[in-house]
């Protein structure tokens, strides 16, 4: 069934492969971004693969920008049937290392942004009794890793946000809410994040310089040797299965998007792997 779906942060990687897998699909496809000025990439590729996508500016750090964009798309679609909020940043330092505004930075864009876009589109889809949320979220967002507390920090916050609303909202207003969450991903996202680090490392050494320095150059080995497969996958193959869980009559409320995925949660997830059964346990305990 063809569905109006509204995806953020396209203007590349998983996002751009994404819109366009999507397309392919018969979808009616919104592809947001924060600066048009990188459309270009995303607009190649449409043409290339003959589908038509709607570009439109997103800015999922600002209120207005997130109402605007939705209430223009419901008013030429009357409806938005799926919200793929995949607009997100990276971030690599130590809680000493980080400033504040750093801090505020990343939880504004990949907790509070998702909020934002959720607060516009859930109004529309309450009303309709029927809409798929689905948050991209990460393995760190089950397990945290060293060198990146505040982006699991952030991350873990999208997990608990989407767990609780999907024990009272999917079930009382036919909403449903899926979290997936990828491992390392080999795209423009991984190089932009070690990039952001170099230009924004500590000046002088300290205690954290011998662990940061370890984990760096297990980064960038992994990267520039391919790990495709491993703990890295291709932007195509998470876009893969997000498409899958968007034409899935019962949507999951998590999903890893691979088998290494998996198995780096397997401590967190083995009793109830999707996390069908904890949200229905909540609801009924509560509801």
């Amino acid at each position: 069934m063809k569905k109006v779906i509204v995806v953020t942060g396209t203007s590349s990687g998983l996002g751009l492969s994404l819109v366009i897998k999507l397309a392919r699909e018969g979808h009616c496809v919104y592809a947001t971004m924060r600066n048009l000025a990188k459309q270009d990439a995303l607009a190649s590729a449409a043409r290339e693969a003959a589908v038509t996508i709607h570009i439109k500016q997103l800015d999922v750090q600002s209120t207005l920008s997130v109402e605007k964009c939705m209430s223009e798309i419901i008013n030429e679609q009357g409806k938005i049937d799926c919200l793929i909020n995949n607009a997100g940043m990276g971030f690599i330092k130590t809680t000493e290392q980080a400033t504040e505004e750093e801090i505020q930075r990343i939880m504004n864009t990949n907790f509070m942004g998702v909020v934002r876009c959720v607060k516009s589109v859930l109004p529309y889809m309450r009303k309709a009794r029927q809409g798929h949320i689905i948050n991209v979220s990460s393995v760190g967002g089950l397990v945290g890793q060293p060198l990146n507390e505040i982006y699991c920090a952030s991350k873990f916050a999208i997990e608990g946000y989407t767990e609780s609303m999907a024990t009272y909202i999917q079930p009382t207003f036919n909403v449903k809410f899926t979290l997936v969450e990828p491992g390392g991903i080999a795209s423009e996202f991984a190089n932009n994040l070690l990039a952001e680090f170099e230009a924004t490392k500590p000046t002088e050494a300290d205690e954290y310089t011998p662990i940061l320095q370890k984990y760096l150059h297990g980064a960038k080995e992994r990267l520039a040797s391919g790990h495709v497969g491993s703990i890295y996958q291709k932007s195509s193959e998470v876009a893969d299965c997000i498409v899958d869980v968007v034409n899935s009559k019962k949507p999951p409320l998590r999903i890893r998007s691979s088998d290494w995925a998996n198995d780096f949660c397997h401590m967190k997830t083995l009793g109830d792997p999707d996390g069908t059964l904890l949200a229905k346990k909540i609801h009924d305990m509560f509801l």
